[in-house]
């Protein structure tokens, strides 16, 4: 790489702004994990409501494609 590329950085920049240093985000784990819960909460019930509605829709597709179309054979 040469010092000329238009991405390179050339100089430090001084700032008074203290340098951040990261820190665990412990409310927004906690908030993520109820989200979570909420969401399996809500969907454990529907997933049987959910299978049927997909094993229909495969058992209406199969029957769809072995039926001749137009009454041609």
């Amino acid at each position: 790489m040469s010092d000329e590329e238009p991405g390179a950085v050339k100089k430090t920049i001084r700032t008074v702004t203290p340098y951040y240093r990261g820190r665990p985000d412990a409310e927004m784990t906690t908030f993520g994990i109820v989200y979570f819960l909420g969401l399996v909460v809500l969907l454990v019930p529907l997933l049987p409501f959910l299978l049927i509605v997909w094993l229909v829709s495969k058992l209406t597709g199969r029957a769809a494609r072995q039926s001749p179309v137009g009454g041609e054979e």
